[in-house]
């Protein structure tokens, strides 16, 4: 049974438009222009329990709109939207209780308060009993190892230290919905592992409905069994990431670790003579290594041909980067929508 659930959900925000100078302010003050803009265009998801939903898409496409909505922060301009069953619209204490609304770009905490008071303010801020707040406080401190940090002023931690006390912060209360909103934003890789690691640990503890934003492709990679790629406000695919590759990709990477020096003789000579009849790209040339781009129907001709006329050491086949995939569509017209999570 779906937890989050939207049907034909649509937003438009009404935008003041003004001309340049001192004159345009002016003109302005007497007569405003304003206009139309959609952030959300019919759009109709269901996230259930346990499932981490990947939403994908360029810059002002519409995602974190859709979860301000979701989380009740913005109203809809049309459309049906439940969570847990409510409309966070009308952001009920019983709901509020069991949403969670974590924001990389945005600090929620006491900035000049250490972490731990802060986690008391809101123990009492979600009436949480005593016991089931140091359980918990317990579980997510040692998951994400800030023992050490819980005392400092949340201003004198580091970005990823913050990051983690965010998170601790937003899960004290075991909540059956959460939306992270670009979570490892800023971080190092180090930072970025270990909320990936926790955040699956998590889920696979608690098995929240969790909807993710995100820029970083490994964090969809990692995270998300299931994305939707939003544009321009609409959805364009809805369904398993593996799809996404098995359908959109048209071509794999060939990589050859030569036996030898990748001499001129040998550029000139056996690889221009192998890839002459053969529909395949060079992508890289250096000392005994050569990449490939080949068509997916291809690739066993192609991988059968080298091993037969070029000595190699080691060969492998890879799919392409799958944010190259998804920028890809996002940036092409008329994606036919894929109804739902393929089974």
């Amino acid at each position: 049974m779906a937890v989050i659930q939207t049907k034909n959900l649509s937003k438009t925000f009404r935008v003041h438009k003004k001309a340049a100078g001192f004159k345009g302010s002016l003109k302005a003050l007497v007569r405003r222009e304003w206009l139309e803009k959609s952030a959300l265009q019919n759009v109709s998801i269901e996230v259930s329990s346990g499932e981490i939903l990947g939403l994908v898409g360029a810059n002002g496409a519409g995602k974190t709109t859709l979860v301000k909505i979701l989380a009740g922060i913005v109203c809809a301009s049309s459309g049906d939207v439940s969570v847990l069953g409510h409309n966070p619209w009308q952001r009920s204490n019983e709901l509020r209780r069991q949403v969670a609304l974590i924001m990389g770009q945005k600090a929620q905490l006491w900035w000049d308060l250490p972490a731990e008071d802060c986690f008391l303010l809101l123990r009492d801020i979600y009436q949480i009993p005593h016991n089931q707040y140091r359980q918990n406080l317990e579980f997510l401190v040692e998951s994400l190892g800030v023992q050490d940090q819980l005392n400092i002023q949340i201003r004198r931690l580091s970005l990823g230290e913050r990051m983690k006390m965010e998170l601790i912060a937003a899960l004290l209360h075991t909540p059956k919905v959460v939306y992270l909103d670009e979570p490892t934003i800023g971080l190092d890789l180090t930072a970025q592992r270990a909320i990936r690691k926790f955040i699956l640990e998590y889920r696979k503890l608690h098995k929240p409905a969790m909807i993710l934003t995100s820029h970083y492709m490994e964090d969809i990679e990692q995270l998300c069994e299931r994305i939707a790629i939003i544009k321009e406000g609409k959805i364009v695919y809805d369904g398993e990431l593996s799809r996404v590759v098995n359908k959109y990709a048209q071509h794999k990477i060939l990589s050859l670790e030569m036996a030898g020096p990748l001499t001129d003789s040998i550029r000139q000579g056996e690889l221009a003579n192998l890839l002459k009849n053969l529909r395949a790209e060079v992508l890289l040339e250096e000392q005994n290594r050569v990449r490939l781009k080949v068509a997916r129907s291809d690739v066993a001709q192609v991988a059968s041909a080298v091993l037969q006329k070029i000595a190699i050491t080691d060969l492998s086949i890879e799919e392409e980067d799958i944010g190259n995939i998804i920028e890809k569509l996002i940036r092409r017209d008329g994606v036919k929508y894929d109804s739902g999570p393929a089974s």
